[in-house]
């Protein structure tokens, strides 16, 4: 099968996510194959950072304020992206949610990640490939996302914050995150962010990306802990 056949048929293969608190997320099983599938997956997800910062096409959202932040603060661009991490992580208590174990590891593993690749990855001389850069960044970053969302481990602060607003709110996810994403990129760009093809191609492209692999990389959890989750879902009031 070619690897465009394989991601047709993950694309058709139900993504099997189950709903758990954070220490059910511990409890599941599959501990080993989990926590590396998340770490790798965070690390990937920093690389594509780094990528499309070399790229110098147009950043992602969050990125274009992390970009503007730094700046006006000497501090390196991963540690930005840990402090804000941190900060939104903050948001979460008003909002009565708790952070799983990915959550708490998306923090600080992609800010460390995107240093470290920054200082591998030397910026592109010619156009093509810049492009290579940009386009390539959004693969591995879907393949980066799919992953640790894969592992099961709890969402990232910034995805974490945008459905405990939905949830408090009663607005749509889809219009929380468009209100979200709009005000960090345009606070992003009053800062100086880079805001160019790039982010409008990431916008396009970052959701069938995730969705292409995540059926493919999600793991499995035994039939046990996903019942379990299920009836204390139910138990729920």
């Amino acid at each position: 099968m070619s690897p465009i056949q394989t991601l047709r048929a993950g694309a058709r293969r139900r993504v099997d996510l189950v709903p758990m608190t954070p220490m059910e997320q511990l409890r599941a099983g599959r501990t080993f194959r989990r926590v590396t599938q998340l770490v790798v997956g965070l690390w990937l997800y920093g690389t594509a950072m780094a990528m499309f910062i070399r790229a110098e096409l147009g950043l992602d959202p969050w990125d274009v304020f992390h970009y503007g932040v730094q700046q006006h603060i000497g501090l390196s661009f991963g540690t930005i992206v840990v402090i804000v991490g941190g900060l939104v992580l903050l948001l979460w208590i008003p909002l009565r949610q708790w952070p799983g174990l990915g959550t708490v590891a998306n923090v600080f593993v992609i800010g460390i990640a995107t240093d470290v690749m920054l200082a591998v990855l030397d910026a592109p001389s010619e156009l093509w490939l810049r492009w290579v850069f940009l386009l390539g960044g959004i693969v591995v970053n879907g393949i980066g996302g799919a992953m640790y969302i894969g592992s099961q481990y709890g969402p990232g602060p910034r995805d974490g914050l945008m459905t405990g607003l939905a949830r408090r709110s009663g607005l749509s996810i889809r219009l929380v995150r468009t209100a979200l994403e709009i005000s960090v990129l345009a606070i992003g760009w009053l800062l100086g962010g880079i805001v160019g093809v790039g982010t409008v191609l990431y916008a396009l492209l970052i959701g069938p990306a995730v969705q292409a692999f995540l059926p493919l990389l999600t793991v499995r959890l035994p039939a046990t802990s996903r019942s379990e989750a299920q009836k204390d879902l139910i138990r729920e009031p």
